[in-house]
């Protein structure tokens, strides 16, 4: 298998924080999604590159035995374990040395326990192969917990998705990757996801952005006004002598934070001032009197 750099896949260094790592994920992730770039199936073959490259450096575990295996990092594990039983003298095509001292190639030994050899006669058993996929969600599907199934490889795959979870956050099915080989246990399945942008609302963490638009007379006298919001409608006091920009926070109207039942971000109201057209006579009349006074 050939060597992917997946440093080089999401365009970050190798000493990259976890924040510049996700950065970086969702600036690519947006660039090569396969609905923004249909008719281009190198985009696709992109996007599943950028997954797995952030499938693998946005977990700490996986990362670090990346780093230390590349390649072969899935098969850390029995590399360690070919590493201790080397160590423990049980492995018996171990070559002499001249004073009598029994020794070996690790490299030669690493080669037969991954190349299918079997030196000591015992049987390896493999990892099966971690896959990857992308799951795209509207805003209120985000918003509330449920299911989905998947179908991953042929196989229907029933999922619980928690509420909150955010755009470009991965998360891992344990078991349901590919089959093991000689005993050994599936690999897993990685779990992107991609939050759809919302015609009323922007989402930063776990804060809401809105705007609600008030007429002239509202803004300057006060009022009530009903606004939306993801979980239903609610009423405004607004102020009188509002002015444009103005802002209100509405507490735990926001998002649902990821795994933590009851708990919500906030609501920012951004109010705007929408302007009186086609004025009647009087109408203008009264706008005169006003600005001399």
């Amino acid at each position: 298998m050939d060597f992917i750099d997946y440093y080089k896949t999401l365009e970050i260094d190798q000493k990259a924080t976890s924040e510049e790592i996700k950065k970086a994920y969702r600036k690519l992730a947006r660039k090569h999604h396969p609905d923004l770039n249909s008719k281009n199936e190198q985009a696709k073959v992109n996007f599943q590159r950028i997954n797995e490259a952030n499938s693998v450096l946005s977990d700490p575990e996986k990362r670090k035995k990346y780093d230390k295996y590349g390649k072969d990092w899935k098969h850390s594990e029995e590399f360690e374990k070919a590493k201790q039983y080397q160590a423990s003298g049980q492995n018996q095509s171990k070559r002499q040395t001249r004073g009598g001292q029994s020794t070996a190639d690790f490299s030669d030994f690493f080669e037969s326990m991954f190349g299918g050899a079997s030196g000591s006669g015992r049987q390896v058993k493999y990892r099966g192969e971690d896959f990857l996929a992308s799951l795209e969600l509207s805003l209120l599907d985000a918003y509330k917990t449920h299911k989905q199934t998947l179908n991953v490889n042929g196989k229907n795959i029933r999922i619980t998705i928690p509420a909150g979870i955010e755009n470009g956050q991965t998360i891992k099915i344990a078991g349901h990757g590919g089959p093991g080989m000689s005993g050994g246990p599936n690999g897993d399945l990685y779990i992107s996801f991609t939050i759809d942008k919302h015609n009323d609302f922007r989402r930063l963490g776990n804060d809401l952005y809105a705007t609600a638009e008030l007429n002239l007379y509202k803004a300057i006298l006060g009022g009530e006004l009903t606004i939306n919001t993801l979980d239903g409608k609610v009423k405004l006091t607004v102020k009188p002598e509002t002015q444009y920009g103005n802002q209100v926070k509405l507490k735990a109207k926001g998002f649902p934070v990821y795994k933590k039942d009851g708990e919500f971000g906030d609501l920012v109201v951004t109010y705007t001032i929408k302007l009186p057209t086609a004025l009647t006579d009087k109408e203008k009349e009264l706008f005169t009197e006003l600005s001399k006074l």
